[in-house]
């Protein structure tokens, strides 16, 4: 097995930093590899750049790639273990269908005979009952290429208005609040300016664990004098080294953003000049807020008043900021209300579209932004085009050579395309890179649905707990088995080059979605023979959008180590840092730099409102979730790779040495955790880093260790996305622990 010299990574404890260096690695694998391949980390969606090293198409190790310049070397853990799945037993090297012979197992069987029988289920289905009762739920974690391509299977050759994605459980929030506020989604800044920041301000972002390179940005920061700024339930990693950290009660964010815009109003820390010049709102954002006082702010955040005024002044009075966000503020059920709120303290300070001051969000997944850009959305088609919209659906069915009519109208959510299929509604399901059983809320109801479809089918590369209820499962590709763009977090499409082929019978995912057009006989747009052929097709259909692609070639991707879009025309070199004064902006036409017909950025009310669930004498607990540095998603892949899974081995019950006491608990002691919706018993993990009015466990786990079990399906109203960090449980010692 591939190993690394023991002295060449400093990775501390899992409550510590959590930057993997590669600077100096040596990787002693005994054998030359046949080739390098630069590309990129197959996880979050910093997608930092590695080198592969192959040896008889099979991925032997990595070596640094430090041009890249986001991490210019570095790797978190998962980045420098992710290479060892590749091989894995549990790797799907077939088709396989449900054997009514074995209870709940496959047999392998002809790959050309599956299609064949998807293909027939899919048609049966839509003529007995509808061409939307045949839904697609697909993953941001696929290649943009792969993203667009299954908008169009959806709404091209299936014609059905129910496919929708899993960045629905991820980056819906702040895309809604950026479309808000700024006409655009995408993060504002590269992060090169979060190096020059006075003050960093990171709302319910775990970067440490979640997001590790960015921690060396924060902390290059922290070198120059930056001040850190923390708001979470817990005593994260990157809070450890802030200088003031702020342990906020979940669920109550958009109460300390009012708080702090209060606070600026009323001691005058406002860029008036910007304010007046470069956004509309205004007026009705300052008088929502003035009922936000310190004291009210921090009866209800449960923050220390004094650290409130001290938060306040600190991003009131600096010259350059950097916000940044993630999950923690987004997974609520008025999670865009949160990132409003976020948004008005960046516009109140005048501090956005030039160098060192910024705002972003966090991407989670690979392909978390590219993801959702380019039609895999219930309501959107290529280029952050609106589904709904008469103009955006006559462009893309032009250039798809299709009667706009023929389109379908927007579709639901993923949760929701769950709750039709409990109404009998949907009949069929497809779905890739998703595994909804795992990382949906009150995961018992998806379980239900599971087992009331007629006819599923899911492509994947593993055996994931929801293909578990397949009748057909269709080997997919590994991230390194196929070429395509991405988009991280900075919003810079990358490129990912192909290091091996498929193992096996797999097959690239886009080919095995043409084989099931071509069997259904409607293969007309869907006959791609390569991902760089789709990719200028999809350059084509975002022309003029949004989200404009269609000045960027893989050659131009190479040569410049990615390209921040929009990027309209060939010529142009890309947008890093998209406010800037002078910026190409398709919508304002030169009136301003931000994405609205006057130019102007949009201040939002965002009233407080408490959780769906809030803690009473019966549920007095607050559970909230979240990630471990060593796991990622729901496990598919982290929980097969050896060394990632001893870092972390089972998901435990986080909790405060006070509420353990009263429970009379120690570290180690099985504990149960139960919801109104579900229980789980685990390992207590007693720290003092975390709210004594709240527990936390990861979600990386399936089975009766899922901590989506107890989650709530409650939705924010604009956005869908689920109130995962927010929920009432009860803790008790678990019969016959110690």
């Amino acid at each position: 097995m591939t190993h690394v010299a023991a002295d060449s990574i400093k990775v501390n404890d899992p409550f510590g930093p959590t930057l993997a260096y590669t600077q100096g690695m040596r990787l002693d694998t005994g054998v030359e590899p046949d080739k390098l391949v630069k590309t990129h980390c197959c996880f979050c969606g910093q997608q930092c750049g590695i080198q592969l090293k192959v040896k008889n198409n099979q991925v032997i190790g990595f070596e640094p790639w430090y041009e890249f310049p986001f991490n210019r070397g570095k790797l978190c853990p998962k980045g420098v273990k992710r290479y060892l799945q590749g091989a894995h037993p549990d790797r799907l090297l077939h088709a396989y269908e449900r054997d009514a012979s074995a209870l709940g197992g496959f047999k392998s069987m002809d790959y050309e005979q599956a299609i064949r029988r998807v293909a027939d289920e899919i048609e049966r289905i839509q003529t007995e009952y509808g061409r939307d009762a045949f839904a697609l739920l697909s993953g941001a974690s696929l290649t943009t290429e792969k993203t667009y391509l299954m908008g169009k299977f959806a709404h091209m050759c299936l014609r059905t208005a129910n496919i929708d994605y899993n960045g629905r459980l991820c980056m819906v929030s702040a895309a809604a609040g950026n479309k808000k506020a700024f006409g655009i989604d995408r993060a504002a800044n590269p992060w090169n300016d979060i190096l020059g920041a006075e003050v960093i301000w990171i709302s319910g972002a775990n970067v440490a664990e979640c997001a590790p390179i960015t921690t060396d940005y924060v902390w290059q920061a922290r070198e120059h004098g930056a001040k850190i700024i923390v708001v979470d339930p817990r005593i994260t990693p990157i809070a450890r080294t802030c200088d003031l950290f702020l342990p906020i009660k979940p669920g109550r964010d958009i109460a300390l953003f009012n708080g702090i815009l209060h606070l600026m109003i009323k001691n005058d820390w406002l860029d008036h000049h910007f304010i007046t010049n470069h956004t509309v709102g205004f007026e009705a954002v300052d008088e929502q807020v003035q009922e936000w006082t310190p004291q009210k702010t921090a009866q209800v955040t449960g923050i220390a008043e004094n650290a409130i005024r001290q938060a306040a002044e600190w991003w009131g009075t600096a010259s350059t900021s950097f916000l940044m966000h993630a999950r923690g503020i987004e997974h609520h059920s008025h999670g865009v209300q949160n990132v409003l709120g976020a948004i008005n303290i960046v516009l109140a300070s005048g501090r956005i579209g030039r160098e060192n001051c910024g705002y972003a969000t966090i991407t989670g997944q690979g392909n978390g932004q590219g993801g959702r850009e380019h039609g895999q959305k219930c309501d959107q088609l290529p280029g952050a085009r609106d589904l709904g919209n008469p103009e955006h659906r006559a462009y893309v069915a032009g250039v798809w050579g299709m009667n706009p009519d023929d389109l379908p109208q927007p579709g639901v959510d993923a949760y929701e395309i769950f709750r039709k299929i409990d109404r009998g509604e949907i009949k069929g399901l497809l779905s890739i890179c998703f595994n909804p059983l795992v990382s949906l809320p009150d995961n018992n109801f998806v379980r239900a649905q599971l087992e009331k479809l007629e006819f599923y089918v899911a492509i994947d590369f593993f055996l994931n707990e929801t293909a578990r209820y397949a009748d057909i499962v269709l080997p997919g590709s590994l991230h390194e088995e196929d070429e395509g763009t991405v988009t991280t977090a900075e919003g810079r499409v990358i490129k990912i080059n192909k290091a091996v082929a498929c193992p096996g019978e797999a097959r690239e995912d886009w080919r095995i979605i043409q084989d099931i057009a071509q069997a259904l006989g409607r293969e007309k747009g869907l006959t791609f023979s390569s991902p760089a052929e789709m990719f200028a097709e999809l350059c084509q259909a975002s022309k003029g959008g949004v989200a404009d692609y269609s000045g960027i070639t893989y050659e131009k991707l190479e040569a410049q180590n990615g390209v921040f879009w929009p990027c309209p025309t060939e010529e142009h070199m890309g947008t890093p840092r998209l406010f800037k004064p002078g910026s190409w902006n398709p919508v304002a036409q030169g009136k301003g730099p931000f994405y609205f017909p006057d130019g102007k950025a949009r201040f939002n009310v965002a009233p407080y409102s408490p959780p769906t669930e809030d803690v009473d004498e019966e549920y007095p607990l607050i559970l909230t979730t979240g990630r471990v540095v060593s796991q990622f998603l729901s496990g598919t892949q982290t929980r097969r790779i050896g060394p990632l899974v001893d870092n972390y081995p089972e998901p435990r019950i986080e909790m405060h040495p006070a509420l353990a006491q009263k429970l009379g608990v120690n570290d180690g002691d099985w504990v149960t955790a139960e919801s109104r919706r579900g229980s789980t018993t685990l390992q207590a993990l007693v720290v003092k880093t975390i709210r004594p009015d709240t527990i936390f466990i990861p979600y990386h786990w399936a089975g009766r260790k899922s901590a989506n079990q107890l989650t709530i399906s409650a939705q924010d109203p604009i956005s869908k996305i689920p109130e995962f960090k927010v929920c009432a449980v009860r803790v008790k010692k678990a019969v016959g622990s110690g």
